[in-house]
């Protein structure tokens, strides 16, 4: 859907806003945290997880942001436990401004060896987890006409990637659910988009080389997020990539396509003899953007 982010004169800030990220014990969620809270937010630190020395992640982060004189709140709950965590910040700060969903958990296998509790687990929290989460806050949102919700994808999720057909999808299962809520809540100027960060995190440790890490730290992903996390964003049903201090916005590409129907009929056959004119690009392409603009080609074939 597009749109803008105008940048008001000096930093962009979030005095007064109440910001949960999920996730947030540790790597992209951290750096999300700390950031907002640096530039003035409230920010909900929720994660269950354990720091490497058994304390709560959510209370380090929570006790890193107080230090720097920010405010913070650790929450601890599960983000399938989304209306507490929402609930938690509403008696803490009052309001639920900005939502980074960016938890998530891996259980990597071929598909051949996965469980159906592999693929649970992980659609539990990203997905599940995301919508739990989302729902509570959505209420909310739309009765102050204002939030910007912020749903954390991946390449995998985009592009696939060997081993991680569950987390492809759920990753993937983000970005639609982004697409449909950012059509629901442009009314009441509650705004979503989606970013697939590449940056070392805890889940790259052991598998992404160390040189190409030091050059992919979470840090360059944030301003991107803190961009269209701001009340000035206008940004909204977006997808983007960012990593190394790169970013770019996504969207689809279609090509011309075949055209079958009355003089000639629509058979496999007929497809299969011009199929490089239904996967070609040569001839041309465009760029959908809604449901609308795939019903007038189906029915453009029709006639």
């Amino acid at each position: 859907m597009g749109g803008s982010v105008t940048q008001a004169a000096g930093a962009l800030r979030f005095d007064r806003r109440t910001v949960i990220v999920t996730g947030a014990g540790s790597g992209l969620g951290r750096a999300y945290a700390l950031e907002f809270a640096r530039r003035g937010a409230q920010v909900v630190v929720n994660d269950p997880g354990l720091a490497p020395d058994g304390r709560r992640s959510a209370s380090v982060v929570a006790a890193e942001i107080t230090a720097l004189g920010g405010q913070a709140l650790a929450s601890t709950d599960s983000v399938l436990e989304g209306g507490q965590v929402v609930a938690a910040a509403l008696d803490a700060f009052g309001s639920v401004d900005v939502l980074v969903n960016n938890a998530g958990i891996i259980r990597d296998r071929s598909f051949a060896k996965m469980t159906e509790d592999d693929w649970r687990a992980v659609q539990d929290v990203h997905l599940t987890g995301a919508w739990r989460i989302t729902h509570a806050a959505w209420p909310r949102m739309l009765d102050r006409q204002f939030g910007r919700i912020l749903f954390i994808s991946s390449a995998a999720g985009l592009y696939g990637n060997f081993g991680q057909a569950n987390y492809s999808a759920a990753k993937l299962g983000l970005v639609g659910m982004m697409h449909a809520l950012a059509r629901e809540g442009a009314a009441k100027n509650v705004l979503s988009n989606a970013v697939a960060p590449l940056a070392a995190t805890p889940f790259t440790s052991g598998v992404m080389p160390a040189d190409i890490a030091a050059k992919l730290q979470p840090a360059q992903v944030v301003p991107l997020v803190i961009a269209l996390a701001h009340e000035s964003s206008r940004e909204n049903g977006s997808l983007f990539e960012a990593g190394g201090g790169w970013f770019a916005r996504l969207r689809w590409q279609r090509s011309q396509g075949l055209r079958l129907g009355g003089a000639q009929e629509a058979t496999a056959e007929a497809i299969l003899a011009r199929w490089a004119d239904v996967t070609g690009f040569d001839a041309g392409v465009d760029y959908p953007q809604a449901v609308e603009d795939s019903l007038q080609q189906a029915l453009g074939a029709r006639s």
